[in-house]
């Protein structure tokens, strides 16, 4: 099992794990400011809860590993901004448009009191239509699998959360779920063209065309569709109950999985418990014209916020990815690699991993393995 780990990390690390061949994803052009002085420039949301101090754990390890990213910060806003019907400012969406990359923390948006997600808005304002998680077991770090290697592609943009929702009458409430062709082409072609280009064998297509035959049946009409340009890849369709306790009782069944919105937000949190939960889990986000926000999955744990307990290894993971987007690859199979020997080695470990460090503690001794 440690040499298909191995096997696993380095065939991540030659194709990049989040990186594209393909000019009609990826059109990567930074901020001019930035270049003229060699750094990259790349928008920060420090987020909210526990976000600061994973932020803050991730400028640590980029400044000791000598990355060339300069920092453009922008925070969560305290009042609405028109522009954008949310708790995040257009200047904030704007920052990210023009550098073409970004890292997120934890946002929280209140429940129930009628705000715009603020993640939703995220997604909406800058068309982020792929999110993409990589599920794989980490070394030295026990949990009930150990063979997970799989890559949840979800679409991003519309699907249950779509955000078009009525009252019919009194105590009637009615909420639409939307699948498009053009959504649907899209995210099966950045699918597809992932797993061809990251030495993948199969895809599976999520649903539930059963029940939902229209909404549903389209999506698959699309992956269907898309799979005939890929011969070399297998190409399954799997119902979501089923896909559920497929992965329940065996991961390794599974390789690409790419589904609509509702159904990766599900599946895609069910795949990080196999590997030990969303503080070990790496995402971002894809978008037209090249934009890349990575961003940590995990809540904002407002319960220990400020308490130097948090654990900044999703925050980091997705931040390598980040650079793997850059085609900084050195440099994020240095931090990687001091991420993964730090959590295998024990002696440093936060709460969540079964340890009694500090967040302060585990990411010095991160910065110590670079």
């Amino acid at each position: 099992m440690a040499s298909q780990i191995v096997r696993r990390l380095a065939r991540g690390r030659a194709s990049g794990i989040f990186s594209s061949a393909n000019p009609s994803f990826l059109d990567r052009s930074f901020s001019s400011a930035a270049s003229e002085s060699n750094l990259i420039r790349a928008t920060l949301f420090p987020g909210d809860g526990i976000g600061p101090e994973i932020a803050e754990s991730v400028k640590q390890v980029f400044r000791v590993a000598d990355v060339p990213i300069e920092w453009e910060e922008h925070f969560v806003g305290t009042e609405i901004d028109p522009r954008t019907q949310s708790f995040l400012t257009w200047e904030s969406l704007e920052s990210v448009r023009q550098n073409k990359v970004g890292l997120k923390g934890p946002m929280a948006t209140p429940i129930g009191k009628g705000h715009r997600s603020l993640n939703l808005t995220l997604r909406k304002e800058l068309n982020l239509y792929a999110n993409v998680r990589p599920c794989y077991s980490l070394p030295g770090y026990k949990t009930k699998y150990d063979d997970v290697d799989l890559i949840t592609i979800r679409e991003n943009t519309e699907g249950e959360y779509s955000g078009l929702e009525h009252q019919v009458v009194r105590g009637v409430v009615e909420s639409l779920k939307i699948i498009t062709r053009s959504a649907s082409l899209r995210v099966a072609e950045y699918a597809f063209h992932y797993a061809k280009a990251h030495g993948r064998q199969r895809v599976s297509a999520i649903h539930k065309a059963n029940i939902m035959q229209k909404t549903d049946g389209l999506f698959l009409k699309c992956c269907r569709e898309v799979a005939e340009k890929y011969p070399e890849i297998v190409y399954e369709e799997v119902v979501i109950d089923n896909c559920c306790m497929m992965l329940v009782k065996n991961p390794a069944l599974f390789d690409v999985l790419v589904m609509p919105n509702l159904y990766g937000d599900i599946i895609s949190d069910l795949c990080a418990g196999l590997i030990g939960g969303l503080g070990l889990t790496p995402s971002v986000n894809i978008g037209e014209g090249g934009i890349a926000l990575a961003e940590a999955v995990h809540g904002s744990a407002p319960d220990i916020a400020g308490m130097n307990l948090a654990n900044p290894t999703a925050l980091l993971l997705s931040a390598v990815s980040m650079l793997r987007h850059l085609d900084l690859h050195d440099k994020a199979d240095r931090i990687q690699d001091a991420v993964l020997k730090t959590i295998a080695e024990g002696k440093y470990r936060t709460g969540d991993l079964g340890g009694k460090s500090t967040t302060t503690e585990f990411t010095n001794a991160i910065c110590d393995h670079i």
